[in-house]
């Protein structure tokens, strides 16, 4: 497998357009990730990509190819000591154990690259998929908030799963 976490170029936008643009995907996500993703919503992701410095957000290239996006935000003021990751993956490859060895990598760039203690991620209670990811990266589940997300018309209870910086080996 080769998996390379790297900065957003322009030339990304065709490929962040075949795989992003599908239901499977954005229903698991915030609604800034629209359904159906057409290019302008690449090109102006991949603005906003690198707008950041230090990079916030990589593209997931596997193979040539970027086939998804990872990031890891720090938040401010109190919360400053802690940051969230998401990220997403083409439905093609989904099983495949990519979206793990890149949230292992990020976590090792998110706590080298800012001054945090806790990385957590979030997901809705149905994305069974992405909290046996978490589980498998060492991410302990640390809280449910009941009915919390609101997507597509429905609710969804809300997992927070946290990584503390003392646990990378």
């Amino acid at each position: 497998m080769q998996l390379i976490l790297r900065s957003y170029q322009p030339e990304d936008v065709e490929s962040l357009g075949k795989h992003a643009n599908n239901f499977n995907i954005s229903k698991y996500l915030t609604n800034k990730f629209p359904f159906p993703y057409e290019k302008k919503d690449g090109e102006a992701f991949i603005q906003l990509a690198l707008s950041h410095n230090p990079l916030q957000i990589k593209a997931i290239e596997y193979n040539g190819e970027v086939i998804g996006s990872i990031g890891v935000h720090q938040l401010a003021d109190i919360y400053s000591k802690s940051a969230e990751m998401g990220y997403w993956i083409s439905e093609e490859h989904w099983g495949k154990g990519i979206v793990l060895v890149a949230v292992k990598e990020m976590l090792k760039y998110g706590f080298e690259t800012f001054d945090i203690e806790r990385i957590f991620a979030r997901t809705s209670h149905t994305n069974l998929a992405s909290q046996q990811v978490l589980k498998k990266a060492g991410f302990v589940f640390e809280a449910e908030l009941k009915a919390t997300i609101f997507k597509n018309g429905e609710y969804f209870d809300e997992l927070i799963f946290g990584f503390r910086k003392n646990q990378l080996i």
